[in-house]
């Protein structure tokens, strides 16, 4: 029937002397096939009617295979949701030495906000679909993580204010406006749509940048 969580301590492992990088690359493998089946069946059917059973029939594999690398159906579709969350909540975090002016960083990072959302779609969108299903400290720690990313974002988009690039009143209001387009994603977005990934990258970061009143570079006098 496939893998089972026997393989994991066969003889056949010790006799190969499988290095803890070899048993450690092994091990996310098997991790992996489990989330990309049960991603799949999430996306297609929701949480509450997607079973463990489920997942195992998908996967051609006894159940204690599944249960080796998860406890339950939750932590399954938290480590989905995890995964993006934190690549799109650092998406802010540049290098101290990036010399890009604040108003480029602000650009760049809500560029890569909207770009990794897509790119782990449809898992980065199951907090919007489903937010109910996690647990407290669960949501605890995204609060943790997504208040850090307005931390950074904020105090680039004042900079840039100072700087005389950003025209905005309310700086957080500005900051969960301007995310909010990659937010809706969930609501509308398909891999098969007429633009591409890309394509839409592009056109929600030239208008989260009109919600932060990004002003135009002046024009160069004549003759210079």
């Amino acid at each position: 029937m496939g893998d089972t969580a026997l393989e994991i301590t066969t003889p056949t492992d010790t006799a190969n002397q499988r290095t803890p990088e070899d048993r450690h690359r092994r091990f996310e493998r098997k991790r992996e096939r489990i989330l990309a089946a049960a991603e799949r069946l999430f996306h297609e059917q929701g949480y509450a009617l997607t079973t463990m059973e489920q997942i195992v029939q998908a996967l051609g594999v006894t159940k204690p295979f599944v249960y080796y690398y998860f406890r339950n159906k939750q932590e399954i579709f938290e480590q989905l949701s995890w995964r993006p969350t934190v690549e799109c909540f650092t998406s802010m975090d540049f290098a101290p030495d990036d010399p890009r002016p604040a108003h480029e960083k602000v650009l760049a990072g809500i560029e890569q906000l909207i770009r990794l959302t897509i790119q782990h779609y449809p898992a980065a969108f199951f907090p919007y679909r489903e937010p109910q299903v996690y647990r407290p400290e669960y949501i605890a720690a995204q609060k943790r993580i997504a208040n850090h990313f307005y931390e950074q974002m904020c105090a680039l988009m004042e900079e840039g204010r100072r700087e005389g690039h950003f025209v905005f009143s309310e700086t957080r209001i500005t900051a969960q406006a301007a995310c909010s387009l990659p937010g809706f994603l969930y609501h509308w977005y398909r891999p098969d749509g007429r633009l591409s990934p890309e394509q839409i990258v592009q056109e929600l970061t030239q208008l989260a940048g009109r919600v932060l009143g990004l002003q135009a570079p002046a024009a160069s006098p004549r003759g210079r």
